[in-house]
């Protein structure tokens, strides 16, 4: 049996222990690439760790610890409740304010994993607060990304148009992002009938001083069961978030700044500036998410200790585990050959067309672990033997590859599936791990079907 199948096959009996056995998944990743980069890929411990992701370790940490503490000190409160304000009442409109407000961010340059380190916190607050499926919330923040994410001057279309261009395969950097953009709104809007958004709308505005049901007051941020079946768990929070997230304090009495109940305080004011601070920094001056998130969440905690104290508790350390153990494995899975040799495996297939759609396939399994521009990097290549032959369009095969392997980002394993688990608050994060992951597996298994049928049969190119 060859390494690379052997690496593979342990893989699968990690993805079963960790479901059957209700095991860290992240831990048995980590043992999984100990005992095969020293018994199958003769690596040593350096080769092994050359893998684990330690850029989205530190953005995991900073920005749950950032968010923290403006969660324990009202700051995401008052968002929320401004966020409702500017829809009017209208809690059905929120999650397309975040799939639009991600969508921006990534259209104008911003990295994908900052956009949705940026906005996700936010979303996902306001899902608790509302009894908004945090499911759905989530997905619609990760699709939005996605959807700006190949405009001509984003980071990932200029990559890919750039990869093309290499190639000197034919491109279109408008079809591109067309076909991208069309793929997200589409699933945003399949997710938002099946995942409650119907019954949202039925419920009509709301106060900001609601919780969420007309004529229920306010609600407990943790008790919320989220809409359309896919439900919340009742959270406590690691020291107890849910109680920080709706006691009243004396500044929140009501008739506090702009009318929302909840008085702006010192404490606030500063959160708010790190937060725009964050913002600038990531996309003006293209600095590490992590590190930036990290440096503001100290600052603040140096200046309000009490309201900062329980914040290192409640950085979501089980999940930072799970995606680091992880991804090390996959990268030791690239250390050894297994994603190249499954890639030049396919590529070799005699028929174009069954080709295509195995390329669009791994590419959407191996991006739901790994980098999705990293793959696209790699498989474009791959198609360019079976491209030069005339029978595959080749803007519509870039295109499919491009979906394929960025949609599946809503997997807990990818940066941006990983941060949305790592952003909901007061959830049964066990559930909603294992949510994402379902979700994630179905977008697998029909997206690149899907998206060889769209633009690749057709001859786009």
């Amino acid at each position: 049996m060859s390494p690379e199948l052997i690496s593979i096959l342990v893989l699968v009996v990690v993805f079963v222990i960790a479901t059957t056995r209700s095991v860290n998944m992240g831990a048995l990743a980590f043992a999984a690439a100990f005992g095969v980069g020293t018994l199958v890929a003769d690596l040593d411990a350096d080769g092994i760790f050359a893998g684990f992701p330690g850029d989205l370790f530190v953005v995991l940490v900073g920005v749950t610890y950032l968010f923290a503490i403006a969660r324990a000190n009202g700051t995401t409160d008052w968002l929320v409740h401004a966020a409702v304000r500017l829809v009017r009442g209208r809690v059905a409109l929120i999650p397309w304010v975040m799939f639009a407000l991600t969508g921006a961010l990534t259209a104008i340059g911003a990295v994908s994993p900052a956009a949705v380190a940026i906005v996700a916190p936010i979303a996902l607050s306001f899902a608790t607060r509302y009894s908004i499926s945090p499911l759905l919330m989530g997905t619609m923040v990760v699709h939005g990304a996605q959807a700006g994410g190949f405009s001509p001057i984003s980071i990932y279309g200029s990559i890919v148009n750039g990869i093309v261009e290499r190639e000197k395969l034919p491109g279109s950097e408008i079809g591109l992002f067309l076909a991208s953009l069309v793929a997200n709104l589409l699933i945003a809007a399949v997710l938002f009938a099946v995942l409650g958004g119907r019954k949202l709308w039925a419920r009509g505005a709301v106060a900001p001083e609601d919780g969420g049901v007309p004529g229920q007051g306010t609600a407990s941020a943790g008790t919320g069961s989220s809409t359309g079946g896919t439900g919340a768990g009742t959270g406590t929070g690691t020291g107890g978030t849910a109680t920080a997230a709706v006691a009243v304090r004396p500044e929140q009495e009501t008739g506090g700044a702009e009318g929302t109940g909840i008085r702006l305080n010192p404490a606030r004011i500063a959160t708010l500036v790190a937060l725009v601070a964050l913002v600038v920094a990531v996309l003006g001056f293209d600095l590490d998410a992590g590190l930036t998130a990290v440096t503001l969440a100290v600052v603040l905690s140096t200046a309000w200790p009490d309201d900062s104290r329980r914040a290192v508790g409640e950085i979501a350390w089980s999940t930072v585990l799970l995606i680091c153990g992880v991804l090390t494995y996959v990268g030791v899975l690239e250390e050894m050959g297994t994603i190249t040799w499954a890639g030049e495996g396919v590529g070799g297939i005699g028929v174009p067309l069954l080709a295509a759609v195995l390329l669009c396939y791994i590419g959407a399994i191996v991006s739901a672990f790994a980098s999705s521009v990293g793959i696209m990097g790699a498989l474009i290549p791959l198609a360019v033997p079976f491209l030069a032959q005339g029978e595959i369009g080749a803007i519509g095969m870039v295109a499919a590859l491009a979906v394929s392997a960025t949609v599946v980002d809503v997997s807990p394993f990818s940066t941006n599936g990983a941060l949305v688990l790592a952003a909901a608050p007061d959830v049964d994060r066990d559930r909603f791990f294992r949510q994402l992951m379902i979700y994630g597996g179905i977008v697998v298994a029909a997206v690149p079907v899907l998206a060889w049928l769209v633009l690749v049969v057709p001859g786009f190119g």
